[in-house]
């Protein structure tokens, strides 16, 4: 089977399936794992899929994907730029967190803290950081989604209650116009108030976040203080940075 039926037959599989894994492909074409490694990096160079941690996607602006393959996406990157950002947070301050799988490891990366007031409205963050004693966590009220995500319009008004120190957030995905974006509206009406209620934003991103479209706007580089991700991004983006007054830290 030449490369160029293997890749479209990938595709295809992909894109029925949503998520298929190496192991899954390796097995379907009776080749090693590193020959669907490059089949799927090459794929992904030219934006035809999206790569995951043990497999591939097909990357909509409509709708995310699912969560499980998210925990698993950029899972090394998330943990060094969740380190960088609690290592900016002081104990005994207020935090907003916000849902997603890479403010879930900056939940992990803050339990060396102490003395922290955090409001979030994602299960899992609060499920994290409420095994310390000295911390105090307050969960939205609000419809539950199964990534373990509170919106609403409840949620929204729980957050227009307070003034805190610190929002610590995560975004599906930024455009070359610095745009922050996100797929779900209600998740997007939730993040502006906990942009809205903090003296300062930090976001969270890893480099796949960079350029990816989602169909929500959620804000702007203008409204975050600093950007923490892994890789420096492209010229564009240092650019849209530099102009929105934007610190950026590469973990």
């Amino acid at each position: 089977m030449s490369l160029m039926i293997r890749q479209q037959q990938t595709l295809e599989l992909v894109k029925e399936r949503g998520y298929i894994s190496i192991e899954e492909l390796a097995q379907y074409f009776s080749v090693t794992p590193q020959t669907v490694r490059r089949d799927i990096n090459q794929l992904a160079d030219h934006g035809l899929l999206r790569r995951y941690h043990g497999g591939a996607a097909i990357d909509s602006s409509v709708s995310n994907t699912d969560y499980s393959m998210r925990i698993d996406h950029n899972f090394e990157e998330k943990q060094k730029i969740a380190k960088a950002v609690a290592e900016a947070v002081p104990d005994h301050a207020s935090i907003f967190i916000n849902i997603g799988t890479t403010t879930e490891a900056i939940a992990h990366a803050l339990l060396n803290h102490q003395g922290l007031k955090v409001i979030t409205n994602n299960l899992n963050v609060a499920k994290i950081l409420s095994v310390k004693d000295d911390f105090e966590v307050l969960i939205a009220s609000g419809k539950v989604r199964p990534d373990g995500g509170v919106i609403g319009q409840a949620t929204s008004e729980f957050f227009k209650q307070f003034k805190v120190d610190y929002a610590l957030i995560g975004i599906s995905g930024i455009d070359g116009e610095g745009t922050l974006l996100d797929f779900d509206f209600q998740e997007v009406s939730v993040s502006r108030e906990i942009i809205a209620g903090a003296r300062h934003v930090f976001l969270a991103a890893d480099h796949s976040k960079f350029g990816r479209h989602a169909m929500m706007r959620l804000g702007h580089l203008t409204d975050i203080e600093r950007l923490y991700t892994n890789i420096k991004p492209s010229d564009n983006f240092i650019h849209k940075m530099k102009e929105s007054d934007v610190t950026l830290i590469i973990a």
